[in-house]
């Protein structure tokens, strides 16, 4: 799996994105006040909508958004935050005609840009999802998010070289981004420069320490390059965070296998297997 980066959603006063449940819940009490007050205040509802989103609670976040909408259609945030909802909801149509509303109310919203190219990227349209993070990074250069989901949308065209590009602008703009470096590492591995891919998959881990699938990869990329001991060790480490992960459970095997530890490949095709019946079938 690769790494985007989704949503940009617009704050709020109190930063909602940054609270504890305790604290959310008090935020919607206040904004639930402040609409008693006006009952006109479409600021209120979508801010409110906000805090429901952060508290997962995706009904009543549209449906603040929904209101926020009728008491001001020209209200743009309402219309970019409501998208995210649908977006997380997997319904990605209606995600994308919220981000239409956004752009036709202000077409130099880079945000509104950058998650509509994200629903096209998921919806497949691969060609609108590039012309949109492109149109997002025109509007604001410094976006490294844009430039990372780009690149994921070049490489899903198999356009690699470009996908790393990419990839380098954004770790430029970012170089904290562990996603970006765990991107551009499956790129070169894509093209054989395992040594690359492995040096990415590195600061990936150091970046992330949490990060299974990039333990997992760079198991891939060492056993690619015949070093069967550090392959088993990232084996190890990707299942450690991740024990459902048949992938890693039956590339460990081979690793075994090529090792001559038949015993073991034995015992990790057999938990492969269990997590995965399409393995018998290998």
């Amino acid at each position: 799996m690769l790494a985007a980066e989704i949503h940009a959603i617009g704050g709020s006063a109190r930063e909602v994105d940054d609270m504890h449940q305790d604290e959310l819940d008090l935020s919607i009490e206040e904004y639930t006040q402040a609409i008693a007050l006006d009952p006109q205040d479409a600021d209120a509802y979508s801010d409110r909508g906000l805090a429901y989103y952060f508290k997962d609670d995706y009904d009543q976040a549209i449906a603040d958004y929904d209101r926020a909408i009728i008491l001001n259609p020209q209200l743009a945030d309402a219309y970019n935050r409501r998208g995210a909802v649908y977006y997380d909801m997997g319904d990605l149509g209606q995600a994308i005609a919220d981000y239409d509303q956004v752009i036709a109310l202000d077409p130099q919203d880079a945000d509104a840009y950058y998650n509509r190219g994200n629903a096209y990227h998921d919806k497949g349209d691969m060609d609108q999802a590039i012309a949109d993070f492109d149109q997002a990074i025109a509007l604001d250069p410094a976006l490294a998010p844009a430039y990372n989901n780009l690149g994921l949308a070049h490489s899903d065209k198999g356009d690699l070289d470009q996908a790393i590009a990419d990839y380098d602008q954004a770790i430029a703009l970012d170089p904290e981004s562990a996603g970006s470096y765990y991107n551009r590492g499956n790129a070169y591995f894509s093209i054989g420069d395992l040594d690359q891919a492995i040096a990415d998959y590195d600061q990936a881990i150091s970046l992330d320490p949490q990060d299974a699938e990039a333990h997992y990869n760079r198991g891939n990329a060492y056993y690619e390059k015949g070093d069967l001991d550090q392959a088993i060790a990232d084996y190890d480490q990707a299942i450690a965070l991740d024990p459902q992960d048949a992938d890693a459970h039956h590339n460990r095997g081979n690793a075994h296998y090529d090792k001559g530890d038949l015993d073991q490949a034995v015992a990790d095709y057999g938990q492969a297997i269990a997590l995965d019946p399409q393995y018998a079938d290998g």
